[in-house]
């Protein structure tokens, strides 16, 4: 029983076009944004590293249907809103194939006050109490700096008095 269900799905496989895989690129696209590297990814291994990606690829960011400006906006902005450094950020948004250039605008457009948001993440996570010890403050330093913030952002935010200014 198992072999003829098997032969019946090989023989019901439809053949690779162009319109079938721009099809699933833009069902893929309805979900969320992705970048071209992502897209292709998922395409290539969705129909075999078909030779046709690539130019569907290049009408749906002609169309402006795909974007890897529009990408990164939105990667930025989430990552932030999650409580991400820039450091983090940037390690993140270049695994998913977004150049630098792309991922600077996306940075400068925010117009983010990173020690302030250092300082969020932190109360957010230990509260307004001090570290108790030198360890309980490697261990808060290590968080942040996980996060992706700098050092002198790790210092602001965990500084007793935040009533002065940070530069």
């Amino acid at each position: 029983m198992r072999e003829l269900e098997l032969e019946f799905m090989i023989k019901d496989k439809k053949p690779t076009t162009p319109a079938r895989i721009r099809f699933s690129a833009m069902d893929l696209l309805t979900g969320r944004e992705f970048s071209r590297a992502e897209l292709n990814k998922k395409l290539n291994t969705r129909f075999d590293d078909d030779p046709a990606i690539g130019s569907v690829l290049d009408q749906l960011q002609s169309e402006g249907l795909q974007s890897d400006s529009r990408y990164a906006g939105a990667f930025v902005r989430s990552r932030i809103n999650r409580g991400h450094g820039q450091v983090r950020i940037r390690l993140d948004i270049r695994q998913k194939g977004i150049s630098e250039e792309l991922t600077n605008l996306a940075l400068n457009d925010e117009e983010v006050d990173w020690f302030a948001l250092a300082r969020d993440v932190a109360m957010r996570k230990f509260g307004s109490v001090p570290a108790a010890d030198l360890k309980d403050k490697a261990k808060r330093m290590r968080f942040l700096q996980y996060r992706g913030f700098n050092f002198e952002q790790i210092k602001y935010a965990l500084m007793q008095n935040h009533e002065e200014p940070h530069r």
